[in-house]
């Protein structure tokens, strides 16, 4: 079987600064931009990785969610409980630093992990959790 990861999707409450954060303080570029009623689908993606999406949109725009399942979702985005990424990075000091330098809130510094990963975390514009880990 030849199956790939092609794109990955991310909640955001808002479409400039979702798309600000990905690409001036990660350095992603922008693939596509997608705007229907209102509502705004930016697709963004490692340069290095060409092949790998992250799909930043707006999770009220989902068929079949109920008014009370939105009410949730805001809820868990509020908290950054609802979704999360995992990332990787040969420099993750000079990454922490760039992504702490433009105002995203750090949920924790570089730190040296039991399991043998060095990582850190920190939430974007919309609250999910980017965890970041140093690259062997």
């Amino acid at each position: 079987m030849d199956i790939i990861i092609h794109s990955t999707f991310l909640p955001h409450d808002d479409p400039e600064a979702s798309l600000a954060f990905y690409r001036d303080a990660l350095g992603f570029e922008v693939r596509n931009q997608v705007e229907y009623g209102g509502m705004h689908w930016n697709t963004v993606g490692p340069p290095k990785q060409p092949e790998v999406n992250i799909v930043l949109y707006p999770p009220g725009a989902e068929p079949g969610v109920t008014e009370d399942e939105r009410r949730t979702i805001t809820e868990m985005m509020a908290k950054g409980t609802y979704a999360s990424i995992m990332l990787a990075t040969s420099d993750l000091e000079g990454a922490f630093e760039r992504v702490r330098a433009s105002g995203a809130e750090v949920m924790q510094e570089p730190t040296d992990q039991p399991w043998g990963a060095r990582d850190c975390a920190f939430r974007d514009p919309a609250g999910n959790m980017v965890r970041m880990q140093q690259r062997r």
